[in-house]
Parts: structure tokens; sequence; C-alpha cells
């Protein structure tokens, strides 16, 4: 959420980055402004009664002291009404607030000066590429062949128990994502991560702090009966850790990674650009987290995006980087680097990580402060990564090394699966 005196002090700048981002309300902005200077009129207003209150408590104790009980009372008599207007204006003060707060979650966070212009996914930014493409053979199968010639992945059985989007891995397929699984975590503790195992349920103020809600609500699966929802991505419960924090500034930075099951409606999602791992409800991910000092921000930003690429460096996938438009940005963050890897069967990039500086937005509406050199308390800097999402990791390393004989399987994962080849 953006901060009220920083809206009010650069509206023109929040108006244009707003629009890098298609923003669809700009008029918002001013409302956001007029109810702001409304509400601090309406503040002063009840401070200045508030203190007419005080004095006139103070006059009467003075009175009733000095024997002038005629006095005083004369006095007091005045009080009833100046509690009243304190009653009446913080009345007006709530609603104010509240009709504020409601304009206010509904603007996204501004993108970077870095961020290009641009509505779709097709105008993103490509900032590297990385690796050869592997050329296979004309009768290469698609990963969902791959894993029903080998026994892998069952997709049908999935639909039979939940419904399409929720696989069940078997055997080697099953091995391999707890090889990646394992892979991926040892590799961030390496870089200096903390494990932790957080619940895969939240409640509403967790996917507030994070901005999920409302933004997302339609893709996230509710428990009604308990109103939580299933966790989209582990960012949410691992940033939330710190929500309603203040910590020292020798805390940051702060590095926190874990694995879960993430979960996503994806409603809308048909076609064939979907089919087998390309897209599903149901999936694992090891999320990286960092709650960063805002004056380092990008660096570990920077940081973070190389930490994935070596991930996607080490398991021999070629890959690219871009730089999200601003169209094609998530709510919440103010730069997003995508990685995608080369579907080699497909004969098309897909994306498996997203890595995200977020600025002040989650932090502010977390309450996520820290206290800097001079002891004040300031909003820090939250990011978050994924290090990998598996489903579509899986589908390329499948395709990408299909031979005659078999998958070959990338040597830095042998150890983790004890196999070599799915064959």
């Amino acid at each position: 959420m953006l901060q009220d005196s920083y809206i009010r002090d650069n509206r023109e700048q929040v108006l244009e980055r707003l629009a890098v981002k298609n923003f669809k309300q700009p008029l918002l902005v001013d409302e956001i402004i007029q109810l702001d200077e409304k509400r601090r009129l309406t503040q002063n207003q009840m401070d200045g009664v508030s203190a007419q209150a005080n004095t006139a408590a103070k006059q009467i104790g003075e009175l009733m002291r000095a024997g002038k009980k005629d006095e005083a009372e004369a006095v007091k008599a005045t009080t009833g009404a100046f509690k009243s207007e304190v009653q009446t204006l913080g009345e007006q003060l709530a609603a104010i607030e509240e009709e504020l707060y409601q304009k206010q979650v509904l603007l996204p966070n501004l993108p970077h000066a870095s961020v290009p212009k641009g509505l779709t996914p097709e105008e993103n930014e490509v900032v590297l590429t990385n690796g050869a493409i592997p050329e296979l053979p004309a009768n290469a199968l698609p990963h969902w062949e791959l894993a029903a010639k080998y026994k892998l992945i069952d997709f049908e059985l999935g639909v039979k128990i939940t419904g399409a989007g929720f696989p069940v891995y078997t055997g080697k397929g099953a091995k391999l994502q707890r090889a990646l699984i394992n892979f991926f975590i040892d590799e961030a503790e390496k870089a200096g991560y903390n494990e932790v195992s957080v619940p895969l349920m939240v409640n509403e103020a967790s996917g507030f702090g994070t901005g999920q809600l409302p933004d997302k609500e339609g893709q996230m699966y509710f428990v009604g009966i308990d109103n939580l929802y299933l966790i989209p991505t582990a960012e949410v419960p691992i940033t939330n850790l710190y929500r309603d924090v203040i910590l020292k500034a020798d805390d940051l930075p702060i590095k926190n990674c874990g694995h879960t099951p993430c979960f996503r409606r994806e409603a809308g999602s048909y076609g064939a650009h979907v089919r087998g791992l390309n897209r599903l409800h149901q999936f694992d991910k090891v999320e990286i987290v960092q709650v960063v000092n805002p004056e380092t921000s990008y660096d570990v930003l920077e940081q973070m995006s190389g930490h994935v690429q070596g991930l996607l460096q080490k398991l021999g996938l070629p890959y690219r980087v871009l730089r999200l438009c601003g169209g094609d940005m998530g709510f919440a963050s103010a730069l997003t680097y995508d990685m995608e890897t080369w579907s080699a069967a497909q004969q098309r990039w897909l994306e498996v990580s997203s890595v995200s500086n977020f600025e002040t937005f989650q932090s502010n509406r977390l309450k996520l402060r820290f206290r800097n050199a001079e002891g004040k308390t300031q909003l820090a800097h939250t990011l978050n990564g994924s290090a990998l999402a598996l489903p579509r990791i899986v589908a390329t390393l499948l395709e990408n090394n299909q031979t005659e004989k078999g998958v070959k399987i990338p040597e830095v994962l042998v150890p983790y699966t004890k196999f070599e080849w799915i064959d």
C-alpha cells in the first residue's frame, strides 16, 4: 500500500508511474488526496476540541482548589459540549479513514523507473539469454507423453481424485520432485537463507499484508467455514512472519527460504498452452524471501536473480531473463524479473521463476519496520523469488534431456535422485 504522504507530495509522479502500469482509475489518486486532506482537517479539529476540553478540566480543578465552586460548576457545564463534539468528530474521522482505506487498497504499487511501458507479455524486455537451445530429433515427445511413457505422472488419476490440474507423481517422477526440492533448499542454504516450514493456509490479514487480497481473491482457494485461504505461494506466510514487527537495523538483511505446495485456481486458463505441467492448480515450489534496508534492495534484487540463474545453469537448462513491462507486472511489485526456460519439444519459453522487489508496498501493509541508525522507525523493503517452481522445470528437464536410451538426469541431481536415467 502506498503511503499517504508520498501520494500527497508526489501526485504527478504517482500518476505518471501508474500510467506505466496501465492503471485504469487515475481519478482515484485525487480522491485519495482529497480524503487524506479531509482526514487531517478532521483530526486537527478533534485535537483542538480535545485540547479545549483538557484546558477546561484543568481550570475546573484550579477553581475547586481555590474554593470557587460556582465558577467551577459554570465551566463544568461547558465540558459536556466538548465531549459531544469530540465524539461526533471521532465518528466522522473513523468514517473518513475507512473510506480512505477502501480506496487506498485499490492502488497498485508504483513501477520502478526502469520498468518499460507495455501491456502484454510480448512487450517485456529481454535482459539476457543463456545456454544453447537443444536440438531434438523429429520424434521427440512433449513432457506429458514422456511422463506417460515412463510412468512418472498420472494426470487422469489426479482428475479422478480431485480434478484437472492436480497430478499424481509416481515412481521416479515422485523421486525427481523430492530431489529438486532438496537441491533447491540446499542451494538456498548455501546462499545464506534460513529454511522455515510454514502453514499452508493463511488468514485474511496475511493475504492482505503481501498484496494477494483483495487483488487476487478470485484466484485463491477459500476455506469458507474457517475464513482461511490456501496459499498461492510461500511468499505469503514467510513474509507475514514479520507482520507488526519492529526490527533492529542489525537484523537486516533477513533471508528465509521454504518449500511448500502452492494452490492457485487459475480461473480462465484453457487451451493447449496449459497442457501437462504447464499450468496446475497445485504444485511445489521453493521460495526465497528477503527483508532488507531500502538502501540495498535493488542490489539484493540482482543477487536474487543471480541465485535463480545459478540454479538453472547447474541444471543445464537454457534460459532467458525478462524485465516485465508495466502492464504485465503484479499488483504489489515495483520491479519483476521473470526467468524462462526453453521447452525443446514444445518449442517455446516457459516461465519458471519470478523475482520481485516490492519496496515498501508490502511492509506498509504489514507494518514491518526497523530502527535506522538515528533510532527512528522506517519501513523495510521486501523481496521474494521462486527458486524454483517445479512443474515447468520438470517439463523442460524431461523434454530437453530425452534420448533414445531414456531421459538423462542432470549430474547435479544424481546425488539426490540416486539414479542417472529415467528409462
